[in-house]
């Protein structure tokens, strides 16, 4: 059996090949979209970060309906974490927040 690195790296390049040809074929695109979910970490800014660290994960269908979201909060300096469930009515408070935004991904320097 190869190991966990092994497979992981032979899945990666399995998944940008994937990814490749849905550039270069748009019903490929179409397809393999279907089949993306979304995991979403927002993280909060906070003036110490090794003190505190706090946020909301959020898990989508390929659809984009909300599988599962919660509060994570963490002090790392003594290992400390934990998770909030997150209501639907705090959800919904969420998304209408980032109703707005548009995820734009920019690579350049």
């Amino acid at each position: 059996m190869a190991d966990i690195n092994e497979q992981a790296e032979k899945k990666f390049k399995s998944r940008i090949a994937k990814i490749r040809k849905s550039n270069r074929e748009p019903d490929e695109k179409a397809k393999f979209s279907e089949k993306i979910g979304i995991s979403l970490e927002l993280e909060f800014q906070n003036k110490n970060p090794d003190q505190l660290t706090d946020g909301i994960t959020i898990i989508t269908s390929p659809e984009g309906k909300v599988l599962f979201a919660d509060y994570f909060y963490g002090i790392p300096e003594n290992d400390e974490y934990t998770n909030v469930e997150i209501t639907d009515k705090q959800l919904k408070s969420i998304v209408e927040f980032f109703n707005d935004y548009k995820l734009v991904l920019d690579d350049s320097d």
